[in-house]
Formats: C-alpha cells, structure tokens, sequence
C-alpha cells in the first residue's frame, strides 16, 4: 500500500479543497480517502509537501500519429509504420509528463495506437491510458483522407465502422466536415449525407461503440446533432464569416445529452491568431457560456499534434484557456477530469480522487482553485498507483 500526502486535494467533482489529504493506493486503485489522515504502519509513504493533488488528466481529443511539426502531414505520409509507432510513443510520453493519464486518440493510421494501447496498459510509465478511434472516417479526398479511412455511402460506412469494431477500437470518429489541415478541403461543409451519417451512428451503436464527429462549424454540429451522434468534437458553431450559437441546435444537444468535445489551448509564444480568427473570439466566448448555461456536458481535449503550437505536452493550456473564456477554477478542472472521464465511458473509475476509482493521480505546485495556472508546474504523475512522473 502506498499512501499519497499534500497539502491540499481538488476530488474532480466538489466546490472547493480537502485540506492535508492523505490517499491510500492498493493495487493500483484509491483504498482511501482521509482528510488529514495518518497512514497505516508499514505503509510507503509519498509526501509532496506543498503541491495540490488533482485526479490525472484526460484529453478527449488527441492525434499521437501527427508531430506537431510544419508539415505534419508530409511527416506522417513519408514515415513507415515502424517510425510513425516511435513517434506516436514519443508522444504519449510526453501528454503523460505533463500530467495527463488517459487520453483519446481520434485518428491514427494503421490502427497503430491500439498497438500503444496494449502497451501502456501493461506498463504505466510507457503513457497514458488509451482509448482509441483508428483512422477517421471520411470521403475521397475528404479531410484527412491520407489517414486512411475513406468510406462512402451507407453500405460502405457500416463497412467501415464494422472493421472498426473488429479491429477493437473503442470508438468510431467521423469527419462530418471538412478541416483546416488538409489541402482542398473545406471545414464549412459538410461531407456526408444525413442517411450515410444516420447509418454510422446506427452501426456503431449496434456494435456498443461511441461515435463522434469532428464539426467546428454549425452545418456539421446540425447534422451531427440530428443524426445521433454522441459526442461533438471543436463544436464552436463557426460559420465562414463568423459563429452562430445556434439556441435550437444547443437546446437539443441538451435534450439528447450530446456532448461537445472542446479543443482549446495552445503553447504560448507562437504567432497570433488570424485576423478572421481573433475577432471571432468575443462571440466565442459568449457562445461557450451558452453552451454551458444550457446545460450541455463540456469536456477538454487538446487536438495535439497538429500545429507546432499544439504541441504534445501542452493539455494544461487548454485548462487555463478555459478559464480565459470564462469558466471558473473548478469547472474547467471537471472539464479535465470527471467530465471527460464520462464522455471517454470511464466515468466510473476515472477522474475522480475517491474510494474504488483508478489511482491515476497529478500533483501541481501551489493551489489552482485561486490561480489555475498552477496546472502548468506538474510536480508528479501517478498512473495506475505506479509513481511515472
């Protein structure tokens, strides 16, 4: 048994601090709890003096298969598997060192991060706990088409999710828009009809898998939306010459219980943001409130790999951009621990410092509840009740 001592505790759920905690670990689960306690006799002891402990990070939205380089997808197409496997653990060690236990990988190639998967769950310091999509579905030439998961019509994407779900992977992610990354590709219109979008939802489901989209805009979240999807990933309601928050479209998220998968944060130090990005970002903001005020579930992801500035490693930027837009302390840690142990359907052992749950543990200098950015100064990892970082 391992007993784990700081000065403060955030469970991942509550309002505030347990003050001098004490965490009793067996096994590789949360024994105790006990607030000022005092560890049993014979009991190893892990004093972090000063720090605050936090439930382990999930990142509801990563790509390990992309470098974070200039040109990611050059580097990903003229990698063989081999070297792209070496990358892809290069990165998950570095999500872990910087506090995240469990992460969800939303589009590799070859299904190689469920090679990963199988790897960190047989050594805990080898990286987070993965759950893992395999390649995106999505058109001929459509966004990131060079991933490998092309599919169209409805017997071709029922096709697509049933290999999927032969091959094991723990969700089904769609590209119900095009994107950004990828030449020719537009991120403002959607790429599937809603009888091919309706028979991935339905053959995912008949598999017991979730599926998710990828849609920043609003025409994609509608469709997603209208079709069944369970989670939505960006889910900023762009639209080409803005973002409309459209209160019909929020209130049936609410209504289904469809949660939106945000994507924020970026390392600091890059170039600004574009000029038709930058002056998005008031309507952005009040947007997310209302998302929030509507009662639709939010959960954090980083989109890391994609751009230099989404660097592997960089999840706790996405923490503190939360509370730039306007959410408090508290509620942008759920954001990173219970809540997005729900959307993963870990909600039951994840995210939570408590009593049966998954030992998966961050300590952070100082005290984030006042000052988030505390999140930034990881002073120790804990997975699986093992001592990584």
């Amino acid at each position: 048994m391992l007993a784990v001592r700081a000065r403060a505790l955030f469970d991942g759920v509550g309002p505030g601090l347990t003050e001098r905690p004490t965490v009793l670990i067996e096994n590789g689960r949360i024994a105790a709890v006990r607030p000022g306690g005092v560890p049993l006799i014979g009991t190893e002891v892990l004093d972090l003096g000063a720090a605050t402990l936090l439930p382990g990070f999930i990142d509801t939205h990563t790509h390990l298969a992309f470098d974070a380089s200039d040109d990611v997808i050059g580097r990903l197409t003229d990698a063989d598997d081999a070297t792209l496997l070496d990358r892809i653990r290069s990165a998950a060690r570095a999500a872990l060192s910087a506090g995240v236990t469990t992460l969800r990988d939303l589009g590799d190639r070859g299904y190689l991060t469920l090679r990963l998967r199988a790897e960190t769950a047989r050594d805990p310091a080898a990286g987070p706990h993965v759950i893992a999509s395999g390649p995106p579905l999505t058109t001929a030439r459509g966004h990131c088409w060079f991933l490998g998961g092309q599919a169209e019509g409805v017997d071709g994407v029922r096709a697509a999710v049933r290999e999927r779900a032969e091959r094991g992977a723990d969700l089904v992610k769609v590209m119900v828009t095009g994107g950004d990354l990828t030449p020719g590709s537009d991120p403002y219109s959607v790429q599937y009809g809603r009888d091919e979008l309706r028979a991935v939802v339905d053959e995912a489901h008949r598999h017991s898998l979730p599926v998710t989209a990828h849609a920043h805009a609003v025409t994609g979240i509608r469709e997603a939306v209208a079709t069944g999807f369970d989670t939505i990933e960006h889910c900023f309601f762009l639209t080409e010459t803005g973002v409309d928050f459209d209160r019909q479209v929020i209130e049936e998220m609410a209504h289904r219980g469809t949660t939106a998968s945000l994507t924020l944060g970026a390392l600091p130090g890059g170039p600004p943001p574009p000029a038709h990005i930058a002056r998005r970002i008031p309507s952005l903001v009040t947007g997310l409130a209302t998302l929030r005020a509507s009662g639709v579930r939010l959960s954090l992801g980083s989109d890391s790999g994609i751009f230099p500035v989404k660097a592997h490693g960089s999840y706790p930027y996405g923490i503190t951009a939360l509370a730039d837009f306007g959410f408090t302390p508290a509620e942008a840690l759920r954001a990173a621990t219970s809540t997005a142990a729900l959307v993963c359907g870990l909600g039951d052992r994840k995210g939570r410092i408590a009593a049966g749950y998954d030992a998966d543990l961050v300590a952070v200098g100082g005290e984030p509840l006042s000052d988030v950015a505390a999140v930034h100064d990881v002073v120790a990892v804990i997975r699986g009740g093992v001592r990584v970082g």
